[in-house]
């Protein structure tokens, strides 16, 4: 038979029932009291705070929320986490998020487009809301997805008002980017290109339209790369067959891969090869040169995502109007006049 050594005692901590019978209450009653529910007598509430205080009480906050039919916790699906980007914008989330008392749980799609939505509809079923990060998903996913997992917000993509939407307009700061190096006198610029169902790479597409008709002497040339430090850096072969002046960079991470790997080429940059990003990573000014980019507060986009989420959570669908944050040009080093 177990013993246990003198002196030794066993304890448990303090529960609901233990309150309720040193309040004279039911459980139930306690349970109200500690959820701020104001139709229990104020005499009845005061002497139920009294012994939870007197007894130490701290409630489970795993219990709470079940009580609640709340979890305090938001989920974010993110497409790529190595992407420095996307950090930019959860920062910016996460931090307004935890002063409103909430949580985040991130979960990364790993850019596999199909899985999202399975993805989504396990982080929705293990949270209060979700924001989906730039998902990679066909539209005709997205929408039917939306309304399974509501609450729910997007960043970087056009949801129909079916739910709140934060945009980057690419499109008018690719045309931005296109033109300053145009302004340089480059007349042959490359576009390495992102993903192919990446609603941003269409975006830039669009714009890289406009400017080709604005500029029918400039060749805007496409080139397929990706959204990675590897792709930016592999996609120097089939670049430099262009005999482009200039080259637009998918973003800051594909614009740093590929500075490595002119630098290994001994290629001048940009006395040979301007290039540009967008993005504007933390990297992207400590780069060498540094990166000129397109900046797009990208904390405060996520900010707003959470605000435009949070709203949906509190007071139910509104106007949904898409919130869209307009991009300024970055001028460094990594661009200059055509030699």
């Amino acid at each position: 038979m177990a013993t246990r050594r003198a002196g030794q005692t066993t304890t448990r901590g303090t529960t609901i029932s233990d309150i309720a019978a040193a309040a004279g209450v039911s459980k139930a009653t306690v349970s109200r009291v500690m959820n701020g529910v104001s139709t229990v007598n104020a005499d009845i509430a005061q002497r139920v705070r009294d012994v939870i205080d007197e007894l130490g009480y701290s409630p489970s906050q795993t219990a709470r929320s079940l009580s609640l039919g709340e979890s305090r916790t938001v989920g974010v699906l993110v497409p790529d986490l190595e992407n420095p980007m996307f950090h930019q914008v959860l920062n910016g989330f996460n931090r307004a998020a935890a002063a409103d008392g909430y949580h985040v749980v991130v979960s990364d799609a790993f850019e596999d487009a199909e899985r999202e939505p399975g993805l989504a509809l396990d982080l929705r079923d293990r949270t209060d809301a979700i924001a989906l990060f730039a998902p990679r998903m066909t539209r005709e996913n997205l929408l039917d997805l939306l309304p399974r997992v509501q609450p729910v917000a997007v960043f970087n993509r056009t949801t129909g008002r079916n739910a709140p939407s934060v945009l980057v307009d690419y499109r008018q700061g690719i045309v931005l980017l296109a033109e300053h190096l145009i302004g340089l006198g480059h007349r042959s610029i490359a576009f390495l290109e992102g993903p192919a169902f990446s609603r941003s790479n269409w975006e830039r597409e669009k714009g890289l339209d406009e400017v080709r008709e604005r500029h029918p002497d400039v060749d805007i040339l496409a080139v397929p790369c990706g959204h990675s430090f590897a792709d930016g850096h592999a996609a120097w072969p089939a670049l430099s067959e262009t005999g482009a002046s200039a080259a637009i960079a998918f973003n800051d991470v594909v614009a740093l891969g590929l500075l490595g790997r002119l630098a290994q080429e001994g290629v001048s940059v940009p006395g040979d090869l301007s290039v540009v990003g967008f993005d504007d990573i933390p990297f992207s000014q400590y780069s060498s040169p540094s990166l000129t980019t397109m900046t797009s507060g990208l904390g405060d986009v996520g900010e707003r995502l959470w605000r435009e989420l949070r709203a949906e959570m509190v007071g139910g669908v509104g106007e949904r109007e898409p919130v869209m944050f307009a991009p300024s040009l970055a001028e460094r080093g990594s661009a200059g006049e055509r030699a």
